[in-house]
């Protein structure tokens, strides 16, 4: 079915365009149904009542044409590479009834560089939902592909979350610290990934619990981790690796006023303040890594406000590992 419909503007006035896309057949989800014990496994029950209820067409958006994507590489001067791909990759469909195919990709660099805030901003640009998941605080090898309806317990894994309670074909799925996931006993946590990667065998996914296939092939996967030593070849060769490093000192400066602007703007308390900070402030700032620079500013806006002054100074900044602490010497590494 290819209806096309106008979504809310994103990405900076741009208008997204959506076409339906069935992301599972309802005439599956009911012979599954049918075919329950009555008065057993209650959560299988329910999920397959909320597809029924839902139906299972979702938009499958992408922008009306190229959009504005000059604030990203003002705000993540470090990921320029990044944005210079998916920019080529919208050009490919923003003229046509093409869907929006965006290859997979896995940000590399070290912690604090802003791996995970370009993921959600890539979301934003693209106008379509965005799921989650966490690899370093997750065990089970079920977190992407659920878990049989056997055990006691047992879910969907977020893949089918995703596409199944959202509204979106082609969201962006970010696969969060991936060279940290841990498997127990036989389970590979990211097994399911060999084939959802694939565009051709994702098109059938089959998540464990609803053992319902759905179509995963639109799926926007941005994968973020520290060290690829620690991931599998198979993933590796099903990606765009792009290495990111930490922003030099010039371009950490950029990120640290943007952000200072950013902040200032958007509470009525910011008008109270300089409109830029001083050098000797921007230069402590930018020895500090992008994640930490948020934190900093608003531990640094108010200790001058406790101080009744409009500006901020290099002791306002906070000690390191000290969030609401400062010293004479402001933030040291």
């Amino acid at each position: 079915m290819n209806r096309s419909h106008d979504l809310v503007p994103v990405a900076r006035g741009n208008i997204p365009i959506a076409q339906m896309r069935s992301v599972y057949r309802c005439d599956d989800v009911e012979r599954r149904l049918t075919k329950l014990p009555p008065k057993e496994h209650e959560h299988l029950r329910s999920t397959y009542e909320r597809m029924l209820e839902k139906g299972p067409e979702r938009f499958q958006v992408k922008p009306s044409g190229l959009p504005a994507m000059e604030h990203l590489y003002d705000e993540m001067p470090n990921f320029h590479e990044v944005l210079d791909d998916i920019r080529r990759q919208l050009a490919l469909c923003q003229d046509s009834r093409d869907a929006l195919e965006i290859t997979p990709m896995l940000l590399l660099g070290p912690p604090g560089v802003g791996k995970t805030h370009f993921a959600r901003e890539v979301a934003q640009l693209l106008g379509t939902g965005m799921g989650f998941i966490s690899m370093s605080s997750l065990t089970a090898g079920w977190v992407l592909s659920g878990a049989s309806s056997q055990w006691k317990g047992a879910r969907p894994g977020k893949v089918f979350e995703t596409l199944v309670e959202g509204q979106y074909a082609n969201p962006v799925m970010v696969v969060d610290e991936i060279d940290k996931a841990r498997g127990e006993h036989a389970y590979d946590p990211l097994g399911a990934l060999y084939s959802l990667l694939e565009h051709d065998t994702a098109r059938s996914f089959i998540d464990e619990f609803a053992e319902v296939e759905v179509d995963a092939s639109q799926v926007i996967w941005v994968a973020t981790a520290n060290d690829e030593r620690a991931i599998p070849e198979p993933i590796l060769n099903r990606v765009n690796v792009y290495q990111v490093r930490s922003p030099d000192r010039e371009a950490a400066r950029t990120i640290a006023l943007r952000l200072y602007a950013s902040i200032r703007g958007r509470h009525d308390w910011g008008q109270r303040f300089e409109p830029e900070p001083v050098d000797e402030v921007l230069d402590r700032m930018a020895e500090m890594a992008p994640r930490e620079m948020r934190r900093a500013w608003m531990t640094a806006f108010g200790n001058a406000r406790l101080d009744g002054r409009g500006a901020i100074v290099v002791a306002d900044l906070p000690l390191p590992g000290t969030p609401g602490k400062r010293g004479p010497l402001g933030f040291v590494n």
